[in-house]
């Protein structure tokens, strides 16, 4: 025993070295993650009662979104008409309902056709490469030159106006851009080496493509579905306010919002309440949008 240490009796153990403290919880990155969270679940809350009412406008409404009762114009809400009638006599709280179910309608079928194109081209350019490529590539180049609204009024202006020409003017203007990101997430995904183990075992292109490429590429689709929807209804709506979207007297919260322009001063709830289910439905897509990115991205979690 060197003369620096010291004896202990037999059998007792041996010394232990004090804990260490531990390291303090980073109260901000925690405090960042349960806002998120928050956010994201009111997000998808507020997004989830707007799609129900949409989808139940028919049974909800409590009467003909387009009856006209001149005698009862300009009511405030009552227990007649709960948020008031319009100029033209027609229940508010009808129209808003009925107004949302257009609007969130077009917008649905607007993302999914948007999806169908970018992934078909940009799914296949991505994968195959060589001539169908450099072609869509050229095609997403020369699209993505022109604003997307100047390119929908252009497309509404060859069509005319109406719901299906909305339509096809909204998918149009926006299937270039997803398709250029969904062609990146292909490239990307089509160089892993599960891809080349399934083509060592003999798995086709249409195998490889929708059992492997396509799931791992889904997260993405998703995200793109959600972020999206929010700025194609505020399309729809814009130009319905417009009067090149949505026609009257069929309702729609931008109509709404454009017959309310005169009485805004005088009978503002006319302009307040559409305006305020624009709001409530934009903001409240962005954060559910917000909420999926975050879930689906690993780096992020």
């Amino acid at each position: 025993m060197s003369a620096g240490a010291t004896a202990r009796p037999l059998g007792e153990a041996p010394a232990t070295a004090p804990a260490t403290p531990a390291a303090p919880r980073r109260r901000g990155q925690w405090g960042t993650r349960l806002r998120r969270r928050w956010t994201g679940w009111a997000g998808l809350l507020v997004l989830a009662v707007l799609l129900a009412a949409a989808a139940l406008a028919p049974l909800l409404a409590p009467y003909d979104p387009n009856a006209i009762d001149v005698a009862r114009k300009l009511e405030g809400p009552s227990a007649t008409h709960l948020l008031g009638t319009d100029h033209l006599g027609r229940d508010l709280l009808s129209r808003l309902l009925h107004g949302g179910r257009t609007a969130l309608v077009l917008g649905l079928l607007a993302v999914t056709g948007t999806l169908i194109l970018a992934l078909l081209s940009g799914g296949l350019a991505g994968y195959f490469g060589g001539t169908l490529d450099l072609l869509v590539s050229a095609a997403f180049n020369i699209l993505l030159t022109v604003p997307g609204l100047i390119l929908t009024l252009a497309i509404i202006g060859v069509l005319g106006t109406g719901q299906v020409s909305l339509l096809v003017a909204l998918i149009g203007a926006e299937w270039a851009a997803q398709g250029r990101l969904v062609r990146g997430a292909v490239l990307e995904a089509r160089e892993q080496g599960y891809v080349e183990a399934a083509r060592v075992v003999g798995g086709g292109d249409a195998h490889i493509l929708v059992r492997h490429i396509l799931p791992n590429v889904g997260s993405t689709v998703a995200v793109l579905a959600t972020l999206d929807l929010a700025g194609v209804v505020l399309t729809v709506t814009s130009l319905s306010f417009l009067g090149i979207g949505v026609q009257p007297p069929q309702a729609d919260w931008g109509t709404m919002l454009n017959d309310a322009r005169p009485f805004a001063g005088t009978y503002p709830w006319m302009m307040v309440l559409p305006g305020a289910c624009i709001v409530a439905f934009a903001v409240s897509a962005n954060l559910a949008g917000d909420a999926v990115r975050d879930l689906l991205d690993p780096q992020r979690r």
